[in-house]
């Protein structure tokens, strides 16, 4: 099974819908997308939550909210009046938050220093600089000659030696 996450706006108000059998409640909206140029218009994608997620979906969601979804892709294929078949991706939402009203939206936005951000986060302005080099010392200090280790007796005899290479 394929797993998505996905920062997205809703476009379109979410509709509440009952399968055909009047078993099922499912929340149907569609959500844009930057895409990854700059030059290429934002994408758009059905995004379908069902059952006690789709009511939520319907109560606390609106057009302009920025969300980040959670849940499996597949492909829906229908016929089109021109007479052929069309595919097209679409979301099932298995988990759905709400983003802050400040947030930018931007595929590649990151939050402002204010929010959210962790105190024990290192800038990456400062790794641009060059190391300084550390300080040297004075004068070199050689440390003490060690004296050497005395050769261990040897205990095995010739007897315990067998032909075996390894």
């Amino acid at each position: 099974m394929n797993s998505c996450i996905l920062m997205a706006r809703i476009v379109e108000a979410p509709v509440r819908r009952m399968t055909p059998d009047g078993q099922s409640v499912l929340a149907d909206m569609f959500v844009e997308f930057d895409s990854l140029r700059d030059t290429d218009p934002p994408q758009r994608l059905r995004a379908v939550g069902w059952g006690n997620l789709a009511e939520d979906i319907n109560q606390n969601y609106q057009v302009g909210d920025v969300v980040i979804l959670q849940g499996s892709l597949r492909m829906s294929t229908f016929d089109r009046p021109e007479g052929f078949k069309e595919k097209r991706a679409e979301l099932n939402i298995s988990k759905i938050y709400k983003q802050a009203p400040g947030m930018g939206f931007q595929a590649n936005s990151l939050p402002t220093a204010g929010y959210g951000q962790p105190d024990n986060v290192v800038p990456m302005g400062n790794y641009s600089r060059p190391p300084e080099p550390a300080p040297m010392p004075a004068a070199p200090v050689a440390p003490p000659p060690a004296p050497a280790p005395a050769p261990a007796p040897s205990t095995l005899s010739d007897d315990d030696l067998d032909n075996i290479p390894f």
